[in-house]
């Protein structure tokens, strides 16, 4: 079987949980196995239900009394108990910043290679796996020779779709966790904004340095908030001290997959394409027909931002009377 580690927040799965499993429902059918989950820290119905609409089959579930929220340590040890009681043919995860970790602790526990953000997998004797590097900039082709497969898939690598609906059976894992294992564990959650955020928002109105000043943010704003969304930047805006490191979209900013990314006034350097790539349409405006972001974008406006965004906001307040 193949076992797939779900994310979760708040009661309910993240959206990476849901597109683990979607690469994972696709995964277990080259490997002609069963697709199981495994839950940690909680025994929600509602998650496992959620799991189940995904694909599931069973539901794993691993809920000792000392784990009170996440940790590193303690989940790659959940999952390395979990590899050594129940050999799955694989494990899977989605290649967030957590799954990763978890992962990765996973390995070093098992002393096992881990092959992390596949774009695709083919099972075999050496598995054939084709997955990003260097921040998303090339597509790179290994092959994995071990006895249980580690691997995550590239986050937003697919869009989650939920399908062969299950009612899954819940088994209950009984975890034995160290006092090493508890070292590390979130204690405490601050809220720092409510609503639509970055990296959830359906639209991203993001700004570079053709904007021109702090204050010329203000109609991305404006527009940001007609459209429902977030207004974004680029790393050289954030270096000018305009906008927070919060809003930075790019490799080491925030990785953003909105309905449309507008990009005005962005050059579009690998950096910040990294963390749009994943947008599902992009609009470029820009001077410079030539620039990256223009050339990559679905469709461009080649005009001063400060002319075209207006007319955009009066355009969308005029057909909304």
């Amino acid at each position: 079987m193949l076992l797939v580690i779900l994310e979760h927040e708040d009661g309910a799965l993240v959206e990476a949980a849901r597109e683990a499993l979607t690469f994972g429902r696709r995964l277990a059918e080259k490997m002609g196995e069963d697709l199981e989950a495994a839950l940690i820290g909680s025994d929600d119905d509602a998650l496992v239900e959620a799991a189940g609409q995904y694909g599931a089959q069973t539901v794993h579930v691993a809920a000792p009394d000392e784990l009170t929220d996440y940790g590193p340590d303690a989940y790659g040890s959940i999952v390395a108990q979990m590899v050594e009681s129940l050999s799955p043919d694989a494990v899977l995860a989605c290649g967030s910043s957590r799954g990763n970790e978890v992962m990765a602790q996973t390995a070093a526990r098992l002393d096992a290679p881990f092959v992390a953000n596949a774009l695709d997998a083919m099972p075999g004797a050496d598995w054939a796996i084709t997955r990003l590097q260097w921040g998303g900039s090339l597509l790179e082709d290994v092959t994995l020779d071990a006895e249980t497969p580690l691997l995550t898939c590239g986050l937003h690598a697919v869009a989650s779709e939920p399908g062969d609906e299950q009612d899954p059976d819940v088994e209950e894992f009984d975890a034995e966790l160290e006092a090493a294992d508890l070292i590390t564990m979130v204690k405490d959650r601050v809220v720092q904004e409510a609503g639509v955020t970055l990296p959830t928002a359906p639209v991203v109105c993001g700004g570079g340095r053709g904007v021109g000043s702090a204050d010329g943010f203000g109609q991305l704003e404006d527009l940001a908030s007609l459209l429902g969304g977030r207004v974004g930047c680029s790393r050289a805006v954030t270096n000018l001290g305009w906008r927070p490191h919060s809003d930075q979209v790019g490799q080491t900013g925030t990785r953003i997959a909105p309905e449309i990314y507008i990009a005005s006034g962005i050059s579009g350097a690998i950096q910040h394409w990294v963390g749009a790539m994943a947008s599902k349409h992009i609009l470029a405006i820009n001077t410079d027909r030539e620039a990256n972001m223009v050339v990559k974008a679905d469709w461009a406006v080649i005009g001063d931002l400060h002319e075209v965004v207006p007319a955009i906001i009066a355009e969308i307040k005029a057909r909304r009377g």
